[in-house]
């Protein structure tokens, strides 16, 4: 077995429980494995309990069993994301001007640790659990455990990556605007994500406090199920804390976007994946598309919206007295918020009153959502160099759910070629938890897939050399997707005599069409070297008609660089004689 394989909250409970195994030893296990990922991503952590202290309350346990207590997560591993308060350990929300010791705590700890799991540490966040990403925090960069060069996906980043790479049997995030579904889907993981108030949030500190869930994150659907069991009741400390309720589904409609509303970004294997997933699907249930412009409207209000100002309220003290201790991308994100109006507000909790009412409607046609987790993944670096835009397309499928009041769940659907994991979500009314789980097994039972691929440990060092012609040429709209990959400038060349320059009709942004041709000229171009993984990622994304192939440049010598199917050339405007794609530009 590897020394990442995935742990069992439930195997493990058992064991301990029956006396097959020690909690001591669980955690012995648990140190081993937490020193050797070290090596590879120390930064999914921001503060961890000491050893000794782990072994003291592997031991307690141990004395509970003995003493003949059974307990649910007896000897379990657990890590809280680093925004819930856990006794003995600080709370920084990944900000260290914000940090304090809390006394006591978050109930969610509380409820899991009487049942016997383990707190063995904090992880790491988007700060103030603001983005989808993972990539906002001082702590460093959390990575997707299975290719190093992509997102975790966030906000609850380090927790995924804990779960993932077999550190812990669970770890607990949270999720306002899908942090605790991107995440799962990035990783091969499952993500509950409750309904708002089956789980306290007491000891929370609030992104949007009347639209924050703590969520979990689990390798199976019976192991978020254990968690759900200890953790879902009515917490009379907290304001927001709802009577515990289960709501049967019993029909098998399942709802999903009209084809021409589901946006993947130009990553074609998540339209696969998920066309496949909803192919698994139809075999016990009906398929109804849905018209989503209203889940898509509400969507739209959590951040270009009023409720921008809960997140604002909830760190308005900071942002006023030190704003330069906050992400700069968290501050940019929350800052308008000092300026909303009572009025806008209103005036959205009215529009969000319309919209739920149509969700309501909605439920009257299907029985419960299958949606995508995410249309796309990205690259760290891509990240980095468009924070705000791309983290908004991750939330397309997510946003909604909380503030229209529903359960949602998602599991692994398949995995790209690059190791990422691509998700679905189910959805459902509040109340409806149990019921998704159980939806959620019919499908993973039918859909058989395999396990996931080996963790990424390794480094990245070959490199290959890629010529461009238009839009990724410097300067051009589409320049970023070299630059976000590392990719260094070589040099500008142009290519052998014997190609020709079209511009393609239709193409947004405005692309050429690089056709070899006897009839030919020489054509400008730039030449950029990029790592294997970064050139194979590029080249997974160039869309139809246009394909990475073999350009011949004016010294003799070759690269890999952009050519054309014949189809580019319907309707395009020869632009040979002008050189290149600049002469072009400049000529319109």
């Amino acid at each position: 077995m590897s020394a990442f394989a995935r742990l069992s909250a439930t195997a493990i409970a058992a064991g301990v429980n029956s006396g097959a195994a020690s909690a001591f030893d669980v955690i012995e296990q648990t140190l081993a494995r937490l020193t050797a990922y070290d090596a590879h991503q120390p930064q999914i952590w921001i503060s961890r309990a000491a050893p000794e202290a782990l072994r003291a309350a592997a031991r307690a346990v141990d004395a509970r069993v003995a003493a003949g207590e059974h307990l649910p997560l007896a000897g379990v591993p657990f890590a809280a994301k680093d925004n819930i308060d856990v006794a003995g350990l600080e709370t920084t929300a990944a900000c260290p001007a914000f940090a304090y010791q809390p006394e006591r705590s978050a109930t969610v700890i509380e409820r899991l640790e009487a049942a016997g799991a383990i707190c063995v540490g904090k992880t790491n966040l988007d700060q103030f659990a603001t983005g989808l990403v993972g990539t906002r925090s001082p702590y460093g960069i959390p990575r997707n455990a299975y290719n190093r060069d992509y997102v975790s996906g966030g906000s609850s980043s380090g927790s995924a990556v804990a779960v993932a790479a077999g550190l812990v049997a669970f770890a607990l995030g949270t999720d306002t605007a899908g942090s605790g579904r991107v995440p799962a889907a990035f990783n091969h993981l499952v993500g509950l994500k409750p309904t708002k108030g089956r789980w306290s949030t007491r000891g929370l500190v609030p992104a949007c406090r009347t639209l924050d869930c703590i969520t979990v994150f689990t390798d199976t659907l019976p192991d978020a199920q254990a968690v759900d069991a200890v953790i879902a009741r009515f917490d009379a400390e907290d304001a927001f804390s709802r009577p515990l309720a289960d709501v049967a589904i019993t029909g098998r409609r399942i709802g999903v976007p009209r084809r021409d509303q589901r946006v993947f970004f130009g990553d074609t294997q998540a339209e696969y994946l998920y066309d496949r997933a909803l192919a698994v699907l139809a075999r016990d249930n009906a398929i109804i598309e849905i018209d989503i412009a209203p889940l898509l409207e509400a969507a739209q209000l959590l951040y270009g919206g009023p409720w921008v100002a809960e997140r604002t309220a909830a760190i308005a003290p900071l942002l006023a007295a030190n704003p330069l201790a906050i992400d700069p991308v968290v501050r940019e994100v929350v800052s308008p918020g000092s300026a909303m109006l009572a009025t806008e507000l209103w005036n959205g909790i009215y529009r969000l009153a319309e919209l739920q009412r149509h969700a309501e409607t909605m439920w009257g046609a299907v029985d419960v959502l299958a949606f995508p987790t995410t249309g796309t993944t990205y690259r760290v670096a891509e990240l980095l160099e468009a924070p705000i835009a791309l983290n908004s397309n991750l939330g397309r499928y997510t946003n909604f759910v909380n503030l229209l009041d529903m359960a949602a769940l998602a599991v692994p659907a398949g995995a790209r070629d690059n190791g990422t994991g691509f998700g679905m979500t189910f959805i459902g009314p509040a109340h409806s938890d149990l019921a998704l789980i159980a939806i959620a097994q019919a499908y993973l039972a039918a859909a058989q897939l395999p396990p996931p691929p080996p963790l990424d440990l390794g480094d990245h060092m070959d490199t290959i050399k890629l010529a461009v012609v238009g839009a990724h040429l410097e300067g051009m709209p589409l320049h970023w997707q070299l630059t976000s990959r590392g990719a260094t400038f070589v040099g500008a060349f142009t290519t052998a005599p014997n190609y020709r320059l079209y511009a393609m009709a239709d193409s947004v942004p405005p692309k050429p069409a690089l056709v070899h041709s006897e009839e030919g000229a020489a054509i400008a171009l730039e030449v950029y070297e990029l790592d294997m993984a970064s050139f194979g990622s590029f080249v997974a994304e160039v869309p139809p008609p246009l394909a990475i192939g073999t350009v011949e440049l004016a010294d003799g010598s070759s690269v890999k660089g952009f050519v054309a199917e014949p189809r580019a050339l319907t309707g395009a405007q020869d632009i040979t004689h002008l050189g290149g794609w600049r002469a072009y530009i400049a000529s319109r």
